[in-house]
């Protein structure tokens, strides 16, 4: 596999957005409950607003007929069977999904009894009933569950491969003629790096229910999967749960996250039935426009306090590495807590304005340094940051880089990377299990340096004996690494001198036939012609006055960290 670095102008498609009929009526849907949806989607605004989208989940189907396996459309439900209510989503300038299962039988007809959905799943009929679906019906999405594939949600005791159940299945749609059909994939964890080159979206959870336990649950899953969000390829958390019984702070929490995070977005209430406060939160704009940003990133966690339990989050919108940024600060504890972060940890600079996405209002002021605020319990402030500078990012988590084995569905072998819990980490967590065949890497695609350049780059690692990994930058083999054995619960590094090119620079870490360290992190310093050194503001003018580039005396007490350069006995402050 091959991560290439990627320009700085991307534009890929969005997330999908719309309605979903599950959550609300489970299998109790009918033609005239779908039909008054896809009007109200137009009515009430939600299309104009991005919500476009108008599916139908479990509980449409009617069996199969005995003698040909086409499928049959619920007779009671949808007595005029599906194409007069596609006809009319589309109607409405809307589009329309429909849902299957990889297996014989839906998750419906196991879980929720409904014999109708016995034997109706693709299994043994994956072009007929894309066919039907998408050449003769017109549907244009589809969400794939995996109740018929897994033994124990089955009544079949089928235990199907994932991998080559969903591929055949988008085989299948190919095989229609349609390009333009968006495939979910509902194997409720992380399925692999595989499921990007086949589908537009993948759960990377089990489903969700309308409490904060759940809602909790899937954000902590998704905080360290960023990298598996990527060109136009989304970490599905599941279907929205506002609007129904959560408070406005989970909603607004449950919400905000999902846009940050690049979650599909499709409401799971009844929209005919809905609090404004919470028509008015699904319909924010600038919390949509973070989630449709074209640059197609998830937020990633730049700073866990491990001790009260909160995270700031942050990602590039608009452009990459460039002045503006959207930064979220998570506090999912029981009771209120006080989130802080430096403007530099984000790598933005000089005079910040802030603005609140969630009360679309920019705070009074520019703001420099840092920045504290008391977050309510189960809460989330996200705000825009635009600034006037750029800086280079210096610390690389491991928990934000992409491994290749990775997945979440079953343990396969000492060959599958994974993410643990260990307190002596910069973030907390470490990458385990590296190595021992190639493809079982850690990469960073996105290491960046806008002039290119000498750099020392710092393996941070934990060993508890002798092993090597080989390092590679751009493709190009840079250095094998030896480490020594420092104890699996101590952070150890490890210095080498790099060579990266101006713009995006991937790093990648590997051993092609025994086990890696594991990795906290990597951190990245430019290599200048003048002693360098890493200072405060306070720090140099405690030795010597220090002075911007211009010469300029800094003023005492600005205590931003800068990379002061020394000249002619000056401190000059970069």
């Amino acid at each position: 596999m091959s991560l290439m670095a990627s320009s700085q102008v991307r534009a890929f498609d969005p997330p999908t957005m719309g309605w979903s009929s599950w959550n609300t009526f489970a299998l109790n849907i009918n033609e005239q409950t779908i039909k008054q949806t896809a009007a109200a989607m137009k009515s009430k605004g939600y299309a104009k607003v991005g919500y476009v989208y108008c599916n139908i989940d479990d509980g449409y189907f009617g069996g199969r007929d005995s003698q040909t396996g086409h499928l049959l459309i619920h007779p009671t439900r949808f007595p005029n069977g599906l194409k007069p209510v596609v006809d009319y989503i589309h109607a409405q300038g809307l589009k329309a999904g429909i849902y299957s299962d990889g297996g014989y039988d839906t998750c419906g007809s196991y879980h929720g009894g409904d014999k109708d959905g016995v034997g109706v799943g693709l299994y043994k009929h994956d072009q007929q009933d894309c066919d039907f679906f998408f050449k003769e019906l017109g549907f244009d999405f589809i969400k794939i569950d995996f109740c018929g594939g897994v033994n124990y949600h089955n009544k079949d005791g089928l235990n199907l491969d994932e991998k080559e159940r969903y591929t055949a299945i988008h085989k299948a749609i190919v095989n229609t003629g349609r390009e333009d059909v968006r495939m979910n994939i509902c194997r409720w964890d992380y399925p692999g790096a595989w499921a990007k080159d086949i589908a537009c979206s993948w759960r990377m959870h089990g489903d969700i229910n309308c409490s904060w336990g759940s809602v909790k649950e899937i954000i902590e899953d998704n905080l360290y999967l960023s990298a598996y969000c990527r060109d136009g390829h989304y970490n599905d958390m599941d279907m929205l749960e506002v609007g129904r019984w959560l408070s406005a702070e989970e909603d607004k929490t449950h919400f905000g996250m999902w846009c940050l995070m690049s979650s599909p977005l499709l409401i799971g209430c009844n929209i005919n039935d809905i609090k404004t406060e919470s028509a008015n939160l699904l319909k924010n704009k600038e919390l949509i426009a973070i989630n449709q940003d074209s640059l197609g990133l998830q937020a990633y966690v730049v700073k866990r306090d491990i001790e009260n339990g909160t995270y700031v989050l942050v990602k590039d919108v608009e452009e990459l590495n460039g002045l503006s940024r959207v930064v979220g600060l998570y506090n999912p504890n029981d009771k209120a807590m006080e989130i802080s972060f430096d403007f530099a940890d984000v790598c933005l600079g000089g005079q910040i304005k802030m603005r609140n996405l969630f009360t679309r209002v920019n705070k009074s002021g520019t703001y420099e340094g840092s920045y504290k605020e008391k977050v309510p319990a189960h809460g989330l402030r996200i705000y825009k940051l635009t600034a006037e500078e750029r800086y280079e990012q210096t610390l690389y988590e491991a928990e934000t880089a992409f491994m290749q084995t990775y997945q979440e569905i079953k343990w396969r072998g000492d060959t599958d990377a994974r993410f643990e819990e260990n307190a002596a980490c910069s973030g907390g967590v470490m990458c385990s299990w590296l190595g021992k065949i190639a493809k079982n890497d850690i990469v960073w695609p996105h290491v960046y340096s806008k002039e290119g350049g000498e750099y020392n780059l710092t393996v941070c690692y934990l060993s508890g004996e002798a092993r090597t990994m080989t390092l590679e930058v751009n493709g190009k083999k840079a250095k094998t690494i030896s480490v020594s054995n420092t104890g699996w619960n101590k952070v150890s590094t490890k210095t080498v001198k790099v060579n990266l090119e101006a713009g995006d620079n991937v790093v990648r870490l590997y051993n092609s036939s025994a086990h890696m360290p594991n990795i906290d992190c990597i951190k990245l310093q430019k290599i200048v012609p003048d002693a360098v050194e890493q200072v405060s503001a306070d720090e140099a003018l405690g030795s010597r006055a220090a002075y911007d580039l211009r010469g300029v005396k800094l003023a005492e007490g600005n205590s931003s960290r800068h990379q002061v350069v020394i000249k002619n006995g000056k401190k000059f402050v970069r």
